[in-house]
């Protein structure tokens, strides 16, 4: 496998990373934590535009389906969680530009998504905690939020909480498990799996998968045995990134990264060239962007190989086309956007 990196530019605090497409094309969305822009990159040149100039504090953009590359993102969380004011904003391609309209404040809001169930559309909104008195006041802890996104986006999305009590709620991944797409929900009281309802008449359940202090989390088969692992980073923003394995109604620690790291903060699963595949990566220490495989599926050994260090990943996101993969990749650490081209 080869990886090729192709700078875009530089971007102070850059963060957030995520792909929409307009007219059948993918475009490449790329934004900023801290005061300023969001970017969209498309064409094999990866020519760049603005989506916004103002005001950042991006932490996810999420695309919208169904919709001609129209997304949901969150602006106004800016570091160090001064994030009161934090919003849902919603974005829409219009004769080539972009317009932006709030729809919602929902203060502390740091991960958030779209999931698809019941024939409807549903906001889950995970809050990293209600009120902050101080950067290190972790005493009013978050909470959960859902709510169904109406065909018209202009009608009043109407939230409600289904999980208190979520302490540092820092991580988030969508995963398909046994057939049903859910949430998974992390905070230091573990990992929480979100279901939305299957019917009108149903509510929605959370129940709490993995009881250890986690910051961000992925699911993946990465031993192709049936049955996914979750990858983790414990505890917030914390030194142990590890692929966890269900035993029973327990998950066991089958991997653990080797090198010294700190403030943890990529974990992403799925498959680089058809072979399962999961990136890592932290903010501190070397700051190291890497990618595990299992190269030895009965014994459980695993191939760590790192794709560049000194960077600080703060987020990635994959596009998986034919010929090649993207890693695109928020260098934080670096202030710089970056995409990793995989090719066989």
């Amino acid at each position: 496998m080869r990886i090729e990196k192709k700078f875009l530019n530089d971007l102070h605090r850059c963060y957030a990373t995520s792909s929409t497409v307009i007219d059948g094309d993918r475009k490449i969305l790329i934004a900023t934590e801290g005061e300023g822009p969001c970017y969209m990159y498309e064409g094999e040149d990866f020519k760049r535009s603005t989506v916004w100039e103002a005001p950042g504090g991006t932490m996810s953009i999420i695309p919208i389906p169904g919709k001609n590359g129209d997304f949901l993102a969150v602006q106004r969380f800016f570091p160090t969680f001064q994030s009161e004011d934090a919003e849902i904003v919603w974005g829409r391609y219009v004769e080539g530009k972009w317009e932006i309209k709030t729809l919602f404040k929902l203060p502390y809001l740091h991960r958030f998504d779209i999931l698809e169930a019941n024939g409807k559309l549903y906001f889950l909104g995970a809050v990293l905690c209600n009120s902050k008195k101080s950067k290190e006041d972790w005493s009013d802890p978050g909470k959960i939020y859902v709510g169904e996104i109406k065909e018209d986006l202009n009608e009043k999305i109407e939230l409600k909480v289904i999980k208190e009590g979520l302490t540092k709620n820092h991580g988030y991944c969508r995963a398909n498990l046994d057939g049903v797409t859910v949430g998974l929900v992390t905070s230091e009281e573990g990992v929480f799996k979100v279901t939305p309802p299957k019917n009108d008449n149903e509510d929605w359940t959370v129940e709490k998968i993995m009881d250890r202090p986690t910051s961000d989390v992925a699911v993946v088969d990465i031993d192709e045995d049936g049955e996914d692992e979750l990858v983790t980073i414990e505890s917030f923003h914390g030194k142990h990134f590890r692929i966890n394995k269900k035993v029973g109604d327990d998950y066991k620690i089958i991997y653990e990264y080797p090198k010294e790291m700190d403030f943890g903060h990529v974990v992403w699963g799925g498959k680089l060239r058809g072979v399962p595949t999961i990136i890592g990566g932290y903010r501190r220490c070397d700051k190291d962007l890497f990618y595990v495989r299992c190269i030895d599926k009965e014994n459980l050994k695993f191939e760590t190989n790192i794709i560049e260090s000194g960077v600080g990943p703060s987020n990635v996101a994959v596009i998986n086309e034919e010929d090649r993969d993207i890693i695109i990749s928020a260098n934080r650490e670096l202030g710089q956007a970056a995409l990793y081209i995989v090719t066989d």
